[in-house]
């Protein structure tokens, strides 16, 4: 069922600095465009004494741990009490959102994370939206560009949504674990409380409360 893969479904909204886009929209990744200029009027209202703006469009909270030898570029927010370790690659239209951890060597391009988002080992996120309390292992990354460049579908049992986008890379619901060294392919919906095994080809939505082990596979999570 379509409705499996929406916002109301996937998301808390209030644990994001963006709900006010989100809230909106029917579908996250109709949100993949806009980020960017959302970042820049939100960065506007940001409380003063809880955010100091870095540089241009770069807004980052006072609590937030950044270490050095990374890259941060606008637009950019990044939450309260956040760790940004050394090597990180931030490139822009990043929404991260409070206690969150952007580890060594992860690159982070047009996306939003909720509060409490773990990508903290040699993880590439690009557009994509990853919710409250998600967290990829050490190597697991989102392939944002089909090979033949064609449009974005989601496919699910009974639908296929076509996202009209190019580039899209993995919508995680809340409580999401994706294994290590796993590959989140184009147009990927991971749905809340759901577990990918390490090393795995994901393609396609995995519907709430599952553990993928394998594309033929999918098993309800047991109590």
């Amino acid at each position: 069922m379509e409705n499996q893969v929406t916002i109301k479904e996937l998301y808390t909204l209030e644990e994001t600095l963006a709900k006010p886009l989100l809230e909106g929209l029917t579908y996250p990744w109709e949100a993949l465009p806009k980020i960017g200029e959302f970042i820049k009027e939100l960065g506007k209202t940001l409380p003063e004494d809880i955010y100091e703006q870095r540089e241009e469009n770069v807004w980052i909270a006072k609590s937030a741990v950044i270490y050095p030898n990374n890259y941060i570029t606008g637009p950019c927010i990044i939450g309260e009490r956040t760790e940004v370790r050394p090597g990180a690659f931030i490139r822009g239209n990043a929404l991260v959102g409070n206690d969150c951890v952007v580890g060594n060597s992860t690159e982070l391009k047009n996306v939003i994370l909720f509060n409490h988002v773990q990508v903290p080992h040699y993880n590439y996120v690009g557009d994509s939206v990853l919710g409250f309390y998600s967290h990829m292992g050490a190597g697991s990354i989102t392939s944002n560009v089909k090979a033949d460049k064609t449009l974005v579908h989601v496919k699910g049992e009974g639908y296929d949504i076509d996202t009209g986008l190019k580039k899209f890379g993995a919508m995680l619901g809340d409580h999401v674990e994706i294994g290590c060294n796993s590959v989140l392919n184009p147009g990927s919906v991971i749905c809340q409380d759901s577990n990918v095994y390490p090393v795995s080809m994901v393609r396609g939505v995995v519907p709430a409360h599952s553990i993928y082990k394998a594309k033929d596979s999918i098993v309800p999570k047991q109590n």
